[in-house]
């Protein structure tokens, strides 16, 4: 049996500002690093420590898996940052308020660039173009040290997070579309030496936005 956590990262300046942040590289708040290293508290007293640990090249993402691995491994071990969990691009919308947006092109539209699978917004990615990049990566370097029994740790974003639960729970679009990742909350998969799934807990620390 090995163990996989997925972990969203801690609140960044750009959620606190309800911004569409996507691909912009913005800090964790403090409130960001008080999850980040909740959540690796919380990881360690379940007994759980890494092999192995991914983030996105993005400060967010790096930040949060560093608090998280200092909780749960000490210094031992660094992430490695791959572009392909990055957050999405959110061409035009990159950096604006989301009220600002809603009421600039309207709530429906808005609304159908965020969720639609396929739809992008201008000058952007949609959700189908995420997850051509984030289910090869799943599939190159997350299952094979998985298949070894070994312990890996990857901190994504909300948008990168719903391909790699698509690839790893087998989701339909649908489904993969409905899901919510809470900042710095991790999701714990115990996952057979076939990768089925024997057991998934969520463990909540931060908020949705």
């Amino acid at each position: 049996m090995s163990t996989l956590v997925i972990v969203r990262h801690g609140q960044s300046e750009g959620n606190a500002r309800g911004e569409f942040t996507g691909a912009s590289d913005v800090p964790l708040t403090q409130e960001g690093w008080s999850e980040s290293r909740r959540a690796g508290s919380l990881l360690a007293n379940l007994g759980i420590s890494f092999d192995i640990a991914f983030s996105s090249a993005l400060l967010r993402t790096v930040d949060t898996c560093r608090a998280i691995l200092n909780e749960t491994n000490g210094d031992l071990l660094e992430p490695i940052r791959r572009t392909e969990l990055n957050e999405r691009d959110y061409g035009q919308l990159t950096g604006i308020n989301k009220n600002v947006a809603r009421e600039r092109w309207g709530q429906d539209v808005v609304q159908v660039w965020r969720r639609s699978y396929s739809t992008p917004p201008p000058g952007g990615e949609s959700i189908r173009d995420i997850s051509a990049r984030v289910l090869p990566f799943l599939i190159s370097e997350v299952f094979p040290p998985l298949l070894r029994g070994k312990s890996v740790l990857v901190v994504a974003h909300g948008n990168t997070i719903r391909s790699l639960k698509q690839g790893i729970e087998r989701l339909t679009i649908q489904d993969t579309l409905a899901i919510e990742s809470p900042t710095a909350a991790p999701t714990v998969y115990r996952i057979a030496s076939d990768l089925s799934i024997i057991e998934k807990t969520n463990v909540l620390v931060g908020t949705v936005c």
